[in-house]
This record gives structure tokens, C-alpha cells and sequence, in this order.
């Protein structure tokens, strides 16, 4: 693991230098070495991300030092696409989005991405979605599942909003939660969430969709 916590801190740090050529460079290498992408999303691009993010938060970087890493991460991501969309599809459909006030993203996508790797149909809708665009939107796509992120904890009480909604809109629909967020979740606001299944990490989300049955709709 030595290697692949180098191959963290050195991308961090070339995303904190603004360095989307190295970043690009050195994922692509870590690829090349012989790790998954899901090993890159997990062990590259998600810690430096919340290292990027911890350092906003307590002022060590600027807001525009943070938007750029996360615009060189979300363009490395587009770059690797063509390696993560299985060729064997299957009819399953799954919508990711964020609740209204998130503004980031990258996670989502690449849980997006991973829907994709197991050959569902990702309908990726981005951060702060207003409740009533996505039950109009799940209406349209009729998704078996819907994945929902949060990443602040500050904007808890839009998700319950949005749970809500969900439920009076499509009470069997299957929903998953996900995010930095949930590793400060007490256990009085987990119970408040009632019957969501709370993924905590790329490879339990993987084993997640593989433990879904395929012939059936959720």
C-alpha cells in the first residue's frame, strides 16, 4: 500500500500545483502498473480529494485552488470513460444525483462510473438537484434504483427532504446513500433516514450491485 499512498500524496500535491498534465500522467501510470480503476478512484483520486477539501475548509487553500482540482479530477475522469463502459450491458438503470445546496460532484461520478464498469445504464445528474426536477426525471427514465450523495453535513436536512419526497412519489423505489458526509452520521440521524442502504466505499458498492439479482426488477 506504500506505493499506492505515494501515488495519493504526489497527485495531491500536482493538483494543488494546478498540474493537470502530471495528475493526468500519473493516473494513467497508476493504471499502467497493474491497479483497477476502482483502485485508482479509491485510493488516488478519492483521498486527495478530501485532503484538497480539508485544506479548504480550514483555509489553507483558496476556493479557486479547490475548484480547479476538482475540475483536473472530473477531466482525468472523462479521459478513462472509454476503459470503464462494459460491453456487456444489462437492463437495469440507475440515476445518481445530489441533494440542492451539494456542490460536489466527483464522487458521484464516480459512482456513476462504477454503475457503468457492471453494465447498468447511469443517468448522472450532478449536484444539487431540486427535488421536484428529479421525481419529474425518475418519472420519465424509470430507474431500478437511485443513488443519492452527500458530501457536507450541513445539508442533512435537504436530504430528508428529498427522502421524503421520494418515498411519497415511488414508495417501493430502491435508493442508496453515499459520501463523506455519513462517516460523521450519529446514530439518532441514521435512524431518522429509515430503510436506505448507506454505501460507504467503491468496492462495497461494487459488491453491492453484484449481490443484486439481474433478473429481476429491484
Amino acid at each position: 500500500m506504500t506505493g499506492i499512498s505515494l501515488s495519493a500524496n504526489s497527485f495531491t500535491q500536482n493538483l494543488l500545483e494546478g498540474n493537470r498534465q502530471k495528475c493526468s500522467a500519473l493516473a494513467h501510470g497508476f493504471l499502467a502498473s497493474g491497479h483497477s480503476v476502482m483502485d485508482l478512484y479509491e485510493h488516488v483520486f478519492k483521498p486527495a480529494l478530501y485532503e484538497i477539501g480539508r485544506l479548504w475548509e480550514t483555509n489553507q487553500i483558496s476556493v479557486a485552488s479547490e475548484h480547479l482540482a476538482t475540475a483536473i479530477t472530473e477531466g482525468i475522469l472523462n479521459e478513462l470513460f472509454e476503459q470503464i463502459v462494459s460491453e456487456q450491458k444489462k437492463p437495469r438503470r440507475v440515476v445518481v444525483a445530489g441533494v440542492e445546496n451539494e456542490h460536489h460532484q466527483v464522487g458521484m461520478k464516480m459512482v456513476a462510473d462504477v454503475f457503468e464498469m457492471k453494465g447498468w445504464e447511469s443517468f448522472f445528474l450532478g449536484a444539487s438537484i431540486p427535488v421536484s426536477e428529479l421525481v419529474r426525471f425518475i418519472r420519465r427514465i424509470k430507474p431500478d434504483l437511485v443513488a443519492v450523495s452527500l458530501s457536507v453535513y450541513f445539508n442533512f436536512a435537504n436530504l430528508l427532504k428529498m427522502l421524503e419526497e421520494l418515498r411519497r412519489a415511488f414508495p417501493n423505489l430502491q435508493i442508496i446513500l453515499g459520501g463523506q458526509a455519513f462517516s460523521h452520521l450519529s446514530p439518532e440521524a441514521r435512524m431518522s433516514l429509515g430503510s436506505v442502504e448507506i454505501i460507504t466505499d467503491l468496492y462495497s458498492l461494487e459488491k453491492y450491485i453484484d449481490a443484486l439479482n439481474p433478473n429481476s426488477k429491484i
